[in-house]
């Protein structure tokens, strides 16, 4: 299991403080594309229609929110995958503005209508549940629910955790927090216990909310996360 600082969890913390009056972690409606193309690089390889199927199912953090169509946490981690020369397909799931309960209402959907049953699932809600004060005991109940039907489904899954912001106060930070380590342990999920980490804090790897990443830092996420990808895929066990 992997090991975060506490340091960056209590600047996350802050920064949510602070940017709490916007909207929660992103809205479809305020999200914007990103005018940054940069220089256009080469042609990715082909991927085999067979390949293994990866869904990265999350929030505004999975959804690339204000980012370029390469720019979000699906597509930054096929080009790592194909740079370690790991064949699977990533596809995005992720919504701005998602809480536990939303996600749960649509996970079905999105499994019973992929093209082939995932070889993994990345998991990341709760963010938003944070930002609104939903009670922990929803946040839990709903991750839950979710990571057993993806047990019933045999979907291997790969689960992000969030972490409660101080103003919201200890009581909630105590409920909150664990539910991630928790469940991870329970459905023997593989685990990263701060979507964040390495990230905030760092002007230069986050938007102007101190919320979200921007390019730069998805690509310090998915850095730490690649290596998970790799080792939860059925193929590489």
């Amino acid at each position: 299991m992997r090991t975060t600082g506490w340091r960056s969890y209590l600047v996350y913390g802050c920064a949510i403080l602070l940017c709490q009056p916007l909207a929660a972690c992103g809205t479809a409606e305020n999200s914007a594309p990103s005018t940054k193309d940069g220089v256009v690089a080469k042609a990715a390889p082909a991927i085999p229609a067979n390949a293994p199927l990866i869904i990265t199912f999350g929030d505004s953090l999975y959804a690339g929110y204000q980012l370029g169509p390469k720019e979000g946490l699906a597509p930054q981690l096929q080009a790592a995958l194909i740079r370690d020369g790991v064949v699977a397909r990533v596809q995005s799931a992720g919504v701005s503005g998602d809480t536990t309960a939303a996600g749960r209402q649509r996970l079905t959907y999105v499994l019973d209508n992929a093209k082939a049953t995932p070889a993994l699932l990345l998991l990341g809600l709760g963010g938003n549940d944070m930002l609104r004060g939903i009670g922990p005991d929803q946040t839990r109940a709903n991750l839950d629910a979710m990571l057993a039907e993806l047990k019933k489904r045999e979907i291997p899954v790969l689960l992000t955790g969030m972490v409660a912001a101080p103003n919201l106060g200890g009581d909630y930070a105590a409920k909150f927090n664990p539910i991630y380590p928790e469940l991870a342990a329970q459905y023997d999920a593989s685990f990263y216990p701060f979507i964040l980490d390495n990230v905030v804090g760092k002007k230069e790897l986050m938007l102007g909310d101190n919320i979200h990443p921007n390019a730069e830092g998805v690509k310090v996420v998915v850095a730490g996360l690649a290596p998970l990808v790799e080792d939860a895929l059925p193929d590489n066990q």
